[in-house]
């Protein structure tokens, strides 16, 4: 209770804190269904930091993974509240959520320096490579000398001004302000010699010392701020003189709450920059919407390379290769001997780098004579209609039967055996040394990520893994006018059909923790998915909690309407007018024809337009259509609903205004699912994850697809009571929720949910809306 934010916490809280606590004392994990209201961030919370501050605890901090930006904020919120409510012999839980470099960098908030969001990332590699190689152990200089030199600068200006009048306007102008703050270095990069390095950056390797922990050169003391967040860390780090990014990285390990995203902990790529320090049993994890774990994580241990990554491979390969070959009069360029040294200190010979060269380069011809192939195939008439042609994936093996893929074969084939898959990495790594040496560290090279692709191509299995050609669509007028490649990105895509080993693996790395969500139901599924079924044949505990809407029942209304089943085969395609269409349009309209604001969510972005073209001509209402869009033209469509009078909003059930959007307060009277959305089954990559769950689980359409299409579902239908005083409408329009069939979905609603969503005929509905 010392740590729970508030007076007294609601009975499932209660439950859930003891609940969560029980398991990390054995080392094992909470899965929590929690709907909305029941407190989970709070819940979280409270348990782990009473295992870290508990002396008799392994547990050192806790670590909030979510993928929803506004329970990032909640979170934070709630970590204030704690902080705000702590006894007074407590000192503040210190915590820091992390951002991206472009979040932090003074000169990419500023758009100085030659820096700006879209290329902070090369940029700062590029500048951080220099001030290393400056202040290294062979280097001209110390990181004291050139933090002190850009700050000695300043202070020249400063005097310059000291009288007062113009001069003091220039001084002052002359330093470099972050969000008004100002930091002791002018505007721009600084340079040593003729080198381009980072102010900021020296600042902090000068505060870093010989021996000892890198925390030691933050220049605050974090465990009296309570939580920091990305502004505050750039003020207190910028302002001193340091790199704030470096600064982050250098807290993660040492605050008590941190607070990131999924891939935080589950991307290789970022584990090993920056939060590889949380991967042990001294930390509580907490998974926040997790019913998005599995396919987040499937996206993060996938793997592609693109048609235009391995044409710049290719092109790298050559202007590292090119310096060892004779030029017309038969002596050697100026580089070779950088590539021999490269080379000597390597275990990559030359022919190796030719190699390696000469397999993309086939790789590409191999990738060209297969896109026509299938677009002859296929769109015999393709060339003359570039601009008509859709996305496609061309499988590589049978989704169906584990093999060996075609391109595999090809290669061996064609003489491309193991040791050029198998040096591609280390010939990128090679390529990549050369060239920032020869050409400046501000470029991101292509050898080093399509090398390892290609080596994780080749080394992994095929039960798991599935290889394809994907052709997304796209316009590209550099490329000649017949070509498909101006129609086409193409990539070749490796997908990790089973994330839950992955997921599990990670999981058994952390002392223990909650996975929570409002829509985890069935538990039995999301324990298998996720790994921890696996964690508890090890030992590892695994408890699961699930907790409904606990607001008075009076203020909602649940139906699941008996409606034919909104399948393509009984509602044919958008266009068509048959008797399942026209029930779904009277009962929608029927619901959103009544006061406050509607939300209709379709199976597809198509299926959203067709109701909201038909919801239109009998409504007096607006009717708002949400299409497949950018971020900006959808937050405008949310703002359009939100305000003024009542309206209908309809869009795809797999898009995102149906999950993590708040409709607090009278934002939202009443939600509608119209049928079960199910992906897309004839897509090859859809049809390997299938049969790998079948495999694995025994019903791959059961586990793959039709559980999380319900949990979508039930996301949109949770947007409509988010408080105690709020009223509202929530429907399931379509007979797999209202009856068991051989497809029902509805054992897949927990317990609390099968009792509220009594079923009701279409034509009964209207009454039904009317009593309540």
């Amino acid at each position: 209770m010392d740590f729970f934010g508030h007076p007294e916490p609601y009975p499932e809280q209660a439950d859930g804190i003891d609940a969560a606590i029980d398991a990390a004392e054995e080392d094992g994990f909470l899965a929590l269904e929690g709907a909305c209201g029941t407190g989970k961030t709070m819940l979280a919370l409270t348990a782990g930091l009473d295992r870290v501050r508990d002396p008799d605890s392994d547990f050192e901090r806790v670590l909030v993974l979510t993928s929803v930006k506004q329970q990032l904020r909640q979170f934070e919120t709630d970590l204030e509240t704690i902080n705000g409510n702590l006894p007074e012999n407590y000192e503040p839980i210190s915590g820091m959520t992390l951002v991206g470099k472009a979040d932090v960098c003074p000169y990419a908030r500023e758009n100085r320096g030659g820096v700006d969001r879209e290329n902070v990332y090369e940029r700062c590699e590029g500048l951080r490579e220099r001030t290393r190689n400056l202040t290294g152990e062979d280097g001209p200089a110390t990181a004291s000398q050139l933090a002190s030199e850009a700050r000695s600068q300043q202070v020249g200006i400063a005097d310059s001004g000291a009288d007062g009048g113009a001069d003091a306007g220039a001084a002052a102008a002359s330093y470099l302000s972050v969000d008004g703050e100002p930091t002791p270095y002018k505007p721009d990069t600084e340079e040593y010699g003729d080198t381009e390095y980072c102010p900021f950056y020296a600042g902090f390797l000068e505060d870093v010392p010989d021996e000892g922990s890198a925390a030691e050169a933050v220049p605050f003391d974090v465990t009296d701020l309570g939580h920091v967040d990305d502004d505050e860390l750039v003020r207190l780090a910028a302002s001193h003189g340091s790199c704030p990014h470096s600064v982050m990285g250098a807290l993660v390990p040492e605050v008590e709450v941190v607070i990131g995203n999924y891939y935080h902990a589950f991307d290789p790529v970022t584990t090993g920059s920056m939060t590889g320090a949380l991967l042990d049993d001294a930390t509580y994890v907490v998974c926040d919407e997790a019913h998005m774990l599995e396919p987040r994580v499937r996206d993060l241990v996938s793997d592609a390379v693109a048609d235009a990554s391995l044409r710049d491979a290719e092109a790298e390969l050559t202007r590292v290769v090119q310096p060892l070959k004779f030029d017309d009069e038969g002596s050697y360029t100026d580089d070779a001997d950088l590539v021999r040294g490269e080379l000597e200190d390597s275990d990559v010979t030359l022919a190796q780098l030719e190699a390696v060269r000469d397999f993309y380069g086939d790789l590409r011809e191999e990738l060209d004579r297969r896109v026509k192939a299938h677009l002859d195939r296929e769109r015999p008439d393709w060339r003359a209609n570039l601009a008509d042609l859709d996305d496609a994936e061309l499988p590589l093996r049978d989704p169906d039967t584990p093999q060996e893929d075609e391109i595999t074969e090809w290669a061996m084939e064609a003489g491309h055996g193991g040791d050029v898959w198998a040096r591609a990495e280390a010939a990128g790594a090679v390529v990549e040394r050369v060239l920032n040496e020869l050409e400046g560290e501000d470029t991101q090279r292509a050898a080093p990520g399509v090398g390892r692709t290609i080596n994780a191509w080749y080394r992994e299995d095929h039960e798991t893994f599935f290889r394809s050609i994907e052709l997304d669509r796209t316009w590209d007028e550099t490329e000649p006018p017949e070509s498909w490649r101006r129609a086409f990105n193409a990539r070749f895509s490796l997908v990790n059909c089973l994330p839950s080993e992955a997921i599990g693996r990670r999981l058994a790395e952390f002392g223990g923790g909650v996975l929570m969500s409002a829509t985890l139901e069935p538990m039995d599924v999301f324990r298998e998915v996720t790994g921890l079924d696996h964690l508890e044949d090890q030992g590892r505990p695994v408890v699961d909690r699930t907790y409904g809407l606990g607001f008075p029942e009076e203020n909602r209304a649940s139906f699941a309407v008996d409606a034919p089943k909104f399948t393509h085969s009984n509602r044919g395609s958008p266009g068509e007018s048959n008797e399942t269409r026209l029930v779904y349009v009277d009962s929608t309209a029927e619901v959103a024809k009544r006061d406050g604001n509607v939300l209709v969510g379709m199976p597809n972005y198509a299926e959203a337009e067709w109701m909201a073209g038909e919801l239109d001509d009998r409504l007096d209402k607006p009717v708002l259509l949400d299409e497949s869009s950018g971020d900006r033209k959808t937050q405008s469509l949310k703002d359009d609903f939100f305000a003024g009078a009542d309206k209908v909003l309809v869009t795809s059930l797999r898009g995102t205004l149906t999950e993590g959007v708040d409709y607090r307060g009278d934002r939202l009277a009443a939600a509608v699912v119209c049928g079960v959305p199910i992906i897309n089954t004839a897509q090859p990559r859809t049809q390997a994850v299938v049969a790998a769950y079948d495999r694995q689980f025994g019903d791959g359409f059961e586990t793959a697809l039709t559980v999380p299409a319900v949990r979508k579902a039930r996301q949109a239908i949770g947007r409509v009571i988010r408080g105690p005083e709020e009223r509202g409408v929530r429907v399931f329009l379509d007979g797999r929720y209202a009856r068991d069939s051989w497809n029902s979905v509805r054992s897949h609603l927990p317990e609390h949910e099968r009792e509220e969503f009594q079923p009701v005929s279409p034509d009964m509905l209207s009454f039904a809306l009317d009593r309540f």
